[in-house]
C-alpha cells in the first residue's frame, strides 16, 4: 500500500425519496484547499491511464457506479509501491492522492461510472503529466 494515500469512508443517507452522498468538508483529513471539482465519466471495462500531477492533490469520489484505481509510487524511476483500490456506491469512500503519484482507473459497473475529483488546483496541462497506457500494466 502506498502510505501517502488517504482512504476516508464517506456517509450515505438513503431514503425512499432518494439519497444524499457526502463528499468532503473543509475539516476532513486530505483537504488541501479547493479550486475545482470535475467529473470524469468512464464506461464499463474502459481504462483511463496513466496520469501524474506535479502539484495537485486529488480527492477522488465515485458517487455513481464502481471504479477500480491503480496507483504507482516511483523512486529513482523504478516502481517503489503499487496500490489497487475499488470504490463506488457499495464501498463509498474518498481517496486522497498527493502530488507525484501515478494513477489510472477502470469502469467496473455496467453502464456509466462517474469519478469526481475535488482538487486544490484548477486543472493545468503544464502541471499534469500524461503517460502512455502501455507504460505500466493495469492490475485488475
Amino acid at each position: 500500500m502506498i502510505e501517502s494515500l488517504i482512504i476516508t469512508e464517506l456517509k450515505q443517507f438513503n431514503n425512499e425519496k432518494g439519497s444524499i452522498y457526502h463528499g468532503m468538508r473543509q475539516s476532513d483529513q486530505g483537504y488541501q484547499g479547493f479550486e475545482e471539482i470535475y467529473f470524469s465519466f468512464i464506461k464499463t471495462g474502459i481504462i483511463k491511464a496513466w496520469k501524474m500531477h506535479k502539484k495537485m492533490t486529488l480527492n477522488l469520489v465515485v458517487p455513481v457506479g464502481e471504479v477500480r484505481f491503480n496507483f504507482i509510487e516511483l523512486e529513482n524511476n523504478a516502481i517503489k509501491n503499487r496500490s489497487q483500490i475499488t470504490i463506488g456506491s457499495s464501498n463509498y469512500s474518498r481517496i486522497t492522492v498527493p502530488p507525484s503519484i501515478i494513477f489510472g482507473f477502470k469502469g467496473i459497473s455496467d453502464g456509466i461510472n462517474v469519478v469526481t475529483n475535488i482538487s486544490n488546483l484548477v486543472h493545468d496541462d503544464e502541471e499534469c503529466i500524461n503517460l502512455e497506457e502501455n507504460s505500466f500494466q493495469f492490475n485488475d
